[in-house]
């Protein structure tokens, strides 16, 4: 496994997005399997797990998976500020270390490495929420902290009060607004970028079949790339990316991953993995190496297609609605 800097913090080049095994994509393993899972991961090489306080009971589930090496690894969990929950600095900060202490306590630690705004709230100072953050730093709880889907602005605003180590937002070859501005200045200010969904929630593995049906809490009910005409009207993406995968003998999921990895070396992927065989053929990414030329050749190619459906945070909760 190869290794990259998020600022300071050094993880794994793939790190493991766990919200699936309690959250978002319909029922997973059970526990002892996810735990093995888990695992089997760090013996492959990932040193980095994303959780949040958000996905059930995710950070119960990580906190005894990771104790036997809990030292050897690298955990980000989120917390979900609201607006009754802050007003002055004290009792945003307040709220925070409750919310902080919950999820410790949960995931079996005294401190995480990684600690995100899950989804930057609008209605709260993002000054605010930083000042908080480099309270917690200097107290260990926290060796760095994080936004989640911010703007530019807001990555800038919080990074002024308290350097970010990293921004977490959606980002795949089907989704690519934060190339626009966020990447890039996280490129200028030394902030590392953690992409979730890194594989479209799957859709880029090319296993996604039109006419799936997807149950429960699972999001791709919601997320309109999987609706039937928009699964057909990205097949040509989704040919263009296996005839790459052909030609360099790895998997659509690996050029996926290779062609982000490639852009910037300060992205960390997290894709969501649920059996030893994606553990497996996802981790192997970080060791797909693109030429210069291979690279260019996709960029060119992908500038043709057209990309149908996309995925909005109104869409996720639209989905809290339906259960």
């Amino acid at each position: 496994m190869k290794f990259r800097n998020l600022r300071d913090l050094k993880v794994s080049a793939i790190g493991y997005g766990c919200m699936g095994f309690s959250h978002g994509y319909g029922p997973g393993p059970d526990k002892q399997e996810a735990i093995q899972l888990i695992r089997k991961s760090f013996d492959l090489g990932c040193t980095f797990f994303d959780t949040a306080e958000g996905y059930g009971s995710n950070e119960i589930l990580l906190g005894e998976a990771l104790k036997p090496f809990r030292g050897n690894v690298a955990i980000a969990t989120k917390f979900n500020l609201t607006v009754s929950e802050a007003g002055s600095p004290q009792k945003t900060l307040q709220s925070i270390r409750q919310h902080l202490e919950s999820s410790l306590k949960k995931l079996r630690t005294d401190y995480v490495e990684l600690y995100f705004q899950h989804r930057v709230n609008k209605d709260i100072p993002v000054e605010e929420i930083a000042h908080c953050m480099a309270v917690l730093i200097s107290e260990g709880k926290i060796l760095g902290w994080g936004q989640s889907q911010p703007s530019e602005d807001e990555v800038r605003r919080g990074h002024l009060v308290t350097p970010l180590t990293a921004i977490q937002s959606e980002y795949s070859i089907m989704e690519r607004m934060f190339e626009k501005d966020v990447i890039p200045a996280c490129e200028e200010l030394r902030i590392g970028f953690v992409p979730f969904s890194p594989l479209a929630s799957g859709f880029l593995s090319g296993r996604t079949l039109t006419g799936e049906q997807y149950l429960g809490d699972d999001v791709r009910r919601v997320i309109n790339r999987f609706e039937k005409d928009n699964v057909a009207a990205n097949e040509p993406l989704i040919a263009l990316i296996s005839h790459f995968a052909t030609a360099k003998g790895v998997t659509p999921a690996q050029i996926s991953l290779s062609w982000m990895l490639h852009k910037k070396d300060f992205i960390v992927p997290i894709p969501g993995m649920r059996s030893l065989e994606r553990i497996q053929e996802n981790l192997a990414a970080a060791d797909v190496e693109l030429t210069e030329a291979e690279f260019a050749m996709i960029e060119e190619e992908l500038a043709k297609i057209s990309i149908h459906g996309n995925r909005t945070d109104e869409d996720i909760m639209k989905l809290r609605y339906l259960l």
